[in-house]
C-alpha cells in the first residue's frame, strides 16, 4: 500500500509538470520577444541636419547683422524628422531625428549662409559669443518644414528685417512659402531640399538687410 502511494504521489507530480512546463516555456518566449523589441526600440536613431548652400554675395547693407533665434510651431519643435502633413496627420521619420533643436539648427545655417551673402557685415547669431552691437536684426517665424501634401519640401513662415533703432528706417515684415521638388521620400533628400530652402531664405534676408539704411555705431 506504501509503494502505490508513493506511485500516485509521483504520477501526480508529472502531470502537474506536464501543465507548467509549457507555460513556463511560453513565458521565456514571450520575455525574448519582448526583450527584442525594447532592444530596437532602444537603438540609436540616424541624425540629420540642414547645411549651408551657396549664393550670390551682396555689397552693402549695416555694418553689424545678428540672427534671432527663429521661433518654430510647436508640432514641428521636437527631436523627429516630420516628414509630411498630411490629411490632419503628422507623418514621422521613423528612426531619423535632427541632431540639434530644429531652432538653433535653422538659426545657425541661417547665419552661415548670411555670412556668406553678406561679405561686407558681421553676421552673428542671438546667443554667439560677441561683444559687437547688432545694427540690424533678421527674424524667422517657421510654421512648416517639411514635406507637403505634394511630396515637395516646404519652408514656410515668416521673415522680419529691422534697425536696432525704433522709427528709423522699414520693419520688413514679409510671408514665407519656399518650395523645392523631391526625387523620392528618403530623409537625406528631404533635408538636402529644406537646405535649399533656407539657402533661399537666406537670400531674400540678404535683399532685405541691403535695404536698411546704414548708420554709424553707437556706443
Amino acid at each position: 500500500m506504501q509503494i502505490f502511494s508513493f506511485s500516485l504521489l509521483g504520477q501526480s507530480r508529472s502531470r502537474s509538470l506536464g501543465r507548467v512546463m509549457p507555460r513556463l516555456c511560453a513565458s521565456a518566449l514571450m520575455l525574448g520577444v519582448m526583450g527584442t523589441a525594447l532592444t530596437a526600440c532602444g537603438s540609436d536613431p540616424t541624425l540629420y541636419s540642414v547645411a549651408a548652400v551657396p549664393g550670390v554675395a551682396q555689397s552693402g547693407g549695416p555694418v553689424t547683422v545678428e540672427v534671432r533665434t527663429p521661433v518654430v510651431t510647436a508640432s514641428l519643435d521636437r527631436d523627429e524628422i516630420v516628414r509630411q502633413d498630411k490629411d490632419y496627420k503628422l507623418e514621422i521619420a521613423k528612426g531619423n531625428a535632427w541632431s540639434e533643436p530644429i531652432g538653433d539648427m535653422i538659426g545657425r545655417v541661417l547665419t552661415h549662409d548670411l555670412v556668406q551673402r553678406l561679405p561686407g557685415s558681421t553676421v552673428f547669431a542671438q546667443n554667439d559669443a560677441v561683444s559687437t552691437k547688432a545694427q540690424a536684426f533678421v527674424e524667422v517665424t517657421i510654421t512648416a518644414f517639411n514635406a507637403d501634401q505634394q511630396g515637395n519640401a516646404l519652408l514656410r513662415g515668416s521673415l522680419s528685417v529691422h534697425g536696432d533703432k525704433p522709427g528709423i528706417g522699414p520693419n520688413l515684415t514679409v510671408p514665407v512659402q519656399l518650395q523645392a521638388h523631391l526625387d523620392n521620400k528618403r530623409a537625406n533628400t528631404l533635408v538636402a531640399g529644406l537646405s535649399t530652402l533656407t539657402g533661399q531664405l537666406a537670400d531674400l534676408a540678404a535683399q532685405k538687410i541691403r535695404a536698411l539704411p546704414v548708420l554709424p555705431i553707437t556706443p
